[in-house]
């Protein structure tokens, strides 16, 4: 099922301002309904011990779900607050040279995250969006999130703290979010969102417009054209992308040919040159069909 757009965060202009917005949800949906924001709201700043369930937001995105070669990335993230990095946008608007320049400074903006990737063997064996969704899991796993049973990836997984380490707010807004669940289109109110209070309930914001397969899905929110929405989704985007460009600069050296430092395993002229006259590497998603390839085995 495709999921629109949630209102209140229709007319979001910047992704501090969506971070805010869905942390407000989080904390009391009942306040978010087209009221503004102000910019002060901050995830982690009014704990209070023995109030309940504690909730944090965590941004998901990923990469390379078109491309010939090499694997999907995906990546999880949590900001230690919604203004944190003002500079936070798509990594797709993002130069390369931008985003490396980003990354360090990205990562220490995270209270935690996780980048986990599926690879060419399980993209061709499931089919990407499949393949997507295990590269997800994977990073909420890495996270600490129960249940979700993801094998481990061939790539080994990069991955800082934990959501049991993050100091989140306490969850006074729980029951509204249980009863007004259904209204914003997260799906029905389960008994997940109960359960041990030393570990904080987690909220997935995922770019999109589909909720991730084998995730509750009352616990996710997708968010069209997220990584320009929401600042942890725009982290999440700049991690995956980094993490990949620079997974294929090795896969590069090994197959220089066929120019995978540059066009990161798209089907540019230089790749596609390659196959014709070298063939495909161990590394190709022999399941993805180009018509300029039709014929080759």
């Amino acid at each position: 099922m495709k999921f629109k757009l949630p209102e209140f965060l229709e007319n979001v202009e910047t992704p501090v301002e969506g971070e805010t917005l869905m942390r407000k949800f989080v904390a009391d949906p009942a306040s978010v309904g087209g009221a503004g924001v102000d910019g002060s709201l901050d995830l982690f700043a009014s704990a209070e011990a023995g109030e309940g369930k504690s909730v944090i937001v965590v941004g998901v995105d990923e990469v390379g779900r078109g491309p010939l070669a090499g694997p999907v990335v995906a990546c999880a993230a949590v900001l230690k607050a919604p203004d944190i990095m003002p500079e936070l946008n798509d990594s797709k608007k993002l130069s390369r040279k931008k985003r490396e320049a980003m990354f360090d400074a990205v990562k220490d903006a995270c209270a935690c995250y996780a980048i986990a990737s599926a690879s060419e063997k399980e993209i061709d064996e499931m089919n990407i969006l499949e393949a997507d969704f295990l590269a997800m899991r994977r990073a909420l796993q890495a996270l600490g999130m129960q249940g979700l049973d993801a094998p481990a990836p061939e790539i080994p997984v990069e991955v800082k703290g934990c959501f049991a380490e993050v100091d989140p707010i306490s969850s006074k807004g729980i029951t509204l979010l249980r009863q007004q669940v259904a209204k914003y289109r997260i799906g029905r109110p389960a008994d997940s969102l109960q359960g041990d209070k030393r570990v904080p309930h987690i909220f997935i914001a995922v770019d999109g417009n589909l909720k991730i397969r084998g995730v509750p899905a009352e616990q996710q929110m997708p968010v069209v054209k997220g990584d320009g929405r929401i600042a942890s989704i725009s982290a999440a985007s700049i991690l995956a992308k980094v993490f990949r460009d620079r997974y294929m600069d090795k896969l590069a050296e090994k197959y220089p040919a066929y120019g995978f430092e540059k066009n990161a395993g798209y089907p540019s002229p230089v790749h596609l040159s390659a196959i014709r006259k070298f063939g495909f590497t161990p590394v190709h998603r022999r399941s993805f069909h180009v018509k300029e390839l039709e014929g080759l085995v």
